[in-house]
């Protein structure tokens, strides 16, 4: 049982920006931003809202939860989408965030290396690189509120893991508290380690079960000298892969993006965000959007002309072979970052029509009409009003794969039961295409159970060894990844 002074005691340690208490007076509004998920899916009622100020912080909190035995729940910026960084109902949960660790500690340019807290926004890392002349190249539409250390504990992947790889790919070294509280420090930045297990890799992805991140040394790259961005009109997704793969031949590592779009995802852009889907009127015929819309996008080493002509050339041979009906080659910075917004506005623009089952899924790039054709088929013939919002990375294969239920099945129960049976008809398919449910979303809790069912047995095994053997009390964010009973002593 819990010492009735222990959070009185974590308090004093932390100060009073440190340790934000429910029973001292912390209003419902002001716990909603840690407490409630961005898609508004996950409430928890935690015990106390824990912030801590360095690593050392971040141990106090840590022994002190193994002490008493509480469970904590590690968050970045909660920008996640599978529940995994909000504390359970229970009001018994420690909610561990670590948004005031966002202090950048060393650039080394020769290096080509960044080291930052676990706390900074990506977009402060973006920065961070920039102010060098350098580039951290993981982008998401978030990167304004998501924090490095989350997209490292969710392996976050974004719109450039074509070119540049998901986090795990853009990082050499991390810190990390362990359950324990002791503090594991690898940050040398060395690309090549060969010095036993890769313990960096066992954290990234881990989604906060395993340890803490506090601190990451992270890749960086020659900013490109050009960049050319373009939409592209395509009658199927079979034009767009053939598209992809002429890219990838003429354009090779140059090509940094590759994300399709369907109509009806364009449509509610539209719809909900006019002004901004104003950049797809060059690709419209008879007022119609085309069905699929690719956001391609070129980085050269040389000059914004010499990216502007290679482009220019993908596209003029891709009209001649059929590859596409149109194109769009952004002739600005500013038309280069509405095309880019078009696409970042589609998640808002959902949130806006209603709720929807959302896929976060992958299959080979090469199957994806196959899936897109059949998936559609079978969620038609047994749901004649459901509306699919496709859209993703078609460069790497991951589609956001979303599914709006038809009126009568929108809200309670009857949307529960929707889901469940939705998810059967995607994840079988997905299954038959030997995917992935889960490509850069994460398992968190929405997925969990799911996993559970459809990993090898095996693996699972192996999971809840590795659970075991690093988190013996099963503290760290339990019942995320791997069912509670899975990790409980």
């Amino acid at each position: 049982m819990a010492s009735p002074s222990w959070l009185d005691d974590l308090g004093a340690l932390l100060g009073p920006a440190g340790l934000l208490r429910p029973d001292q007076g912390l209003t419902p509004a002001e716990r909603e931003p840690y407490e409630l998920d961005w898609r508004r899916r996950y409430r928890g009622q935690a015990l106390a809202i824990a912030r801590p100020a360095d690593a050392a912080q971040v141990q106090a909190v840590v022994r002190a939860c193994a002490a008493q035995g509480i469970a904590l729940v590690p968050q970045g910026g909660n920008t996640g989408l599978v529940g995994g960084s909000i504390t359970d109902g229970s009001g018994q949960q420690l909610l561990l965030n670590l948004g005031r660790m966002n202090q950048v500690r060393a650039v080394d340019p020769a290096n080509l290396t960044l080291t930052v807290d676990a706390g900074c926004t990506l977009a402060q890392v973006q920065q961070a690189a920039q102010e060098h002349g350098l580039l951290f190249p993981l982008s998401l539409a978030s990167e304004g509120s998501c924090t490095l250390g989350g997209n490292l504990a969710t392996n976050a992947g974004g719109t450039q893991v074509l070119r540049y790889g998901t986090a795990r790919e853009l990082c050499l070294g991390l810190e990390v508290v362990t359950a324990s509280g002791t503090l594991w420090s690898s940050l040398s930045g060395l690309r090549k380690d060969n010095t036993g297990y890769d313990l960096r890799d066992l954290f990234i992805g881990s989604e906060g079960t395993l340890g803490v991140i506090t601190t990451a040394t992270v890749r960086l790259y020659p900013r490109p000298r050009g960049q050319a961005t373009a939409l592209a009109a395509c009658a199927s997704l079979e034009g767009a892969v053939a598209l992809l793969a002429r890219a990838r031949n003429l354009l090779d590592a140059g090509l940094t993006a590759f994300e399709t779009m369907g109509r009806l995802p364009l449509h509610l852009v539209a719809r909900h965000h006019p002004d901004i889907a104003r950049c797809t009127d060059a690709l419209r015929e008879a007022s119609a959007l085309p069905p699929w819309t690719v956001l391609i996008e070129h980085a050269s080493t040389e000059s914004p002309e010499h990216a502007q002509a290679r482009l220019q050339a993908l596209l003029g041979e891709a009209l001649d072979a059929g590859d596409i009906t149109n194109a769009s080659l952004a002739t600005s910075e500013t038309q280069r970052r509405a095309f880019w917004h078009l696409r970042e506005t589609i998640p808002l623009a959902e949130r806006t029509e209603g709720l929807m089952v959302k896929h976060d899924i992958a299959v080979p790039t090469s199957a994806i009409p196959a899936f897109v054709e059949q998936a559609g088929q079978q969620l038609q013939a047994r749901w004649p009003e459901s509306r699919v919002v496709c859209f993703g990375h078609l460069g790497d294969g991951n589609l956001h794969y979303n599914v709006q239920p038809p009126a009568a099945q929108s809200a309670g129960d009857a949307l529960l039961a929707f889901e469940q049976q939705a998810n059967q008809v995607v994840f079988d398919l997905v299954d038959s295409f030997k995917g992935t449910l889960s490509a850069e979303h994460g398992i968190g809790q929405l997925r969990r159970d799911e996993l559970a069912r459809r990993k090898p047995p095996e693996a699972m095994a192996m999971m809840r060894a590795i659970k075991q053997a690093l988190d013996p009390q099963g503290l760290f964010n339990p019942g995320r990844v791997l069912p509670h009973t899975d990790t409980a002593p």
